[in-house]
């Protein structure tokens, strides 16, 4: 029961990325939510614009939803363990890159939905961008850590 305790978060997080990769959530679907919204704060915005947006809204959702789905993997992967090793982040990259495949694939046999290379390799960029994050907010870490110890060294 410990793997589930540690698992848990990244697998409702896969099933909530499988329930947007559904019929539901299609370009046709969320255009008449977003771009309603959109056409509110931007009235004098062209129909043009608003596709646009709403293009760039959707593929930021991707950049998103892998972005965490990453963190979360890694969180798996790490077990409790303090830091994280080149290994793990790559593990991660490659688990996120594997879904995302999974996923486009899945979405090959929805009806409205269409499965494409570049949502896996945006997939998968989200991902690298967690795992980026993570090294860099350790390696500041550690430099604000040594820089604390060396403040508190005697002279």
């Amino acid at each position: 029961m410990a793997w589930l305790r540690r698992w848990w978060p990244a697998l409702l997080w896969a099933v909530v990325i499988s329930a947007f990769s559904t019929g539901v959530f299609t370009s046709d679907n969320t255009s008449r939510i977003i771009i309603p919204i959109l056409r509110w704060f931007l009235p004098h915005a062209s129909q043009q614009t608003l596709f646009f947006l709403h293009y760039f809204i959707r593929k930021t959702g991707h950049v998103t939803e892998y972005f965490i789905l990453s963190l979360l993997v890694l969180r798996g992967i790490r077990a409790g363990k303090r830091g994280v090793t080149l290994g793990w982040a790559l593990a991660a990259i490659a688990v996120v890159g594997c879904y995302a495949a999974l996923d486009e694939f899945h979405q090959s046999f929805v009806p409205g939905r269409t499965a494409a290379v570049s949502d896996v390799l945006l997939d998968t960029a989200g991902g690298i961008a967690a795992q980026v994050v993570v090294g860099l907010v350790i390696l500041f870490g550690d430099i604000r850590k040594k820089r604390r110890d060396n403040a508190l060294r005697p002279a």
